[in-house]
């Protein structure tokens, strides 16, 4: 997708403003002669930026306007070794915040429902900017943060919460839960806003039946604002993202090379008024692809498809590059498996050969047997590795209140 005029305006700006300052970017692009973007051919001679800058950059390298106009920081989550942080403007906060509301209204959410809130708060994003978001909607926020599953369902049952926001892995803990203790006529659950980590259609299909309710698809990321800059409509035909706030370019993970809007790829995004921490043409590992065209729900801005992994999530197996999206693929095509599943990579000194051992669970109505068996022919068939697969009982795989590991990796 080609920028448009108004959006080298905003890059350009960006560029002039940040060789202004001695902010880690700004010396970077004043060694690189990077002084102006007037056209398609001047944006591309910006090199990607990425988290190793971020952290090179540690604690605010990436700082890019005086200290007093920094109203707040936050930091990424699920990182090794030094923590990513951003810096945040006053104006940053609201611009954020006017996204956000911008995704409950796209969700069909309005100032009468009664939006609980169930991710962490504090350095992560996701709380407050759920918070932020149903403030400036005019929304009722229940602030819970995670955890406490009991306490949960007591306040989702007396306040009558309307909606629910969470990761995908606490969603499916909660639908458990109610259905366990048989108390699903007893919420009032309509919606569904879904954000963090990327799931399967079987595990969308599982807290759907389960909760009864519509289920929306939240982007965002730390480095740029944190959830809702983007959400799916009720088309459920790939995600919105605010194209006056941040601009979408998709590349080769391994070339780096733009490629055709439908192709699939990696999202790179430019944050286009970004004050605290602005990044061009950030590299974000999410795999995607720009959908060409308007939606049938009218919404006019662009869209991209729902996340489908991430280009550092591949691990390797007996020569074979592997995805863990290839793994629920092809869970999709077993009656009676969950969506609920774990990799254990491991290697075997005595045969000094690595194996992979695949953990699925299945319902209590079929024989774990077949499952085990058909898992396995698939696996071979279809991407050419045998694992050696366990099938458990559901519910025996742990759930998680933040975002499910999937894939343990124990060789050296």
């Amino acid at each position: 997708m080609k920028l448009n005029e108004k959006q080298l305006s905003d890059i350009d700006a960006q560029v002039k403003r940040l060789i202004k300052t001695d902010s880690y970017y700004g010396k970077m692009y004043r060694e690189l002669g990077i002084t102006k973007v007037e056209n398609e051919d001047d944006f591309r001679k910006i090199p990607f930026s990425s988290k190793a800058d971020l952290r090179n950059a540690y604690p605010l390298g990436i700082q890019a306007v005086p200290d007093e106009e920094v109203v707040r920081i936050h930091s990424s989550s699920g990182t090794t070794g030094k923590p990513v942080i951003i810096p945040y403007t006053k104006k940053d906060v609201s611009d954020w915040a006017k996204m956000f509301a911008r995704c409950y209204e796209i969700a069909g959410i309005t100032n009468k429902d009664r939006i609980q809130i169930t991710p962490g708060y504090g350095l992560w994003t996701a709380g407050i900017g759920f918070q932020a978001g149903c403030e400036y909607l005019g929304a009722m926020a229940i602030p819970m943060g995670p955890g406490n599953t009991d306490k949960q369902i007591q306040m989702m049952m007396d306040l009558k919460a309307t909606v629910i926001t969470a990761t995908s892995s606490y969603a499916l803990l909660l639908s458990e839960e109610i259905n366990k203790r048989n108390l699903t006529d007893k919420i009032s659950l309509k919606k569904g806003v879904i954000g963090s980590e990327r799931w399967s259609d079987k595990m969308r299909q599982t807290i759907h039946d389960g909760l009864g309710i519509e289920l929306y698809d939240i982007y965002g990321l730390t480095e740029i604002y944190g959830p809702g800059i983007g959400i799916s409509c009720k088309e459920e035909s790939g995600i919105h993202y605010f194209d006056d706030y941040v601009y979408i370019e998709i590349i080769d993970p391994a070339t780096g090379e733009n490629v055709p809007d439908g192709e699939e790829g990696e999202i790179v995004i430019t944050t286009l008024v970004k004050e605290g921490a602005p990044l061009l043409r950030f590299r974000t590992h999410d795999m995607s692809r720009i959908i060409p065209g308007d939606c049938k729900c009218g919404n006019k801005y662009p869209r991209i498809d729902i996340i489908k992994g991430r280009s550092d999530d591949m691990f390797k197996i007996h020569g074979v590059n592997m995805f863990p999206s290839q793994i629920e693929e092809l869970l999709l095509h077993i009656d009676g498996a969950t969506s609920e599943y774990r990799v254990t990579l491991a290697h075997e000194d005595d045969k000094n050969k690595d194996v992979m051992l695949l953990t699925v669970e299945a319902e209590g109505r079929v024989h774990f047997e077949d499952v085990a068996k058909q898992m396995t022919a698939l696996m071979k068939s279809r991407i050419g590795v045998t694992p050696r697969v366990t099938v458990v009982p559901v519910g025996t795989l742990p759930r998680s209140e933040k975002k499910t590991k999937r894939v343990i990796d124990y060789r050296e």
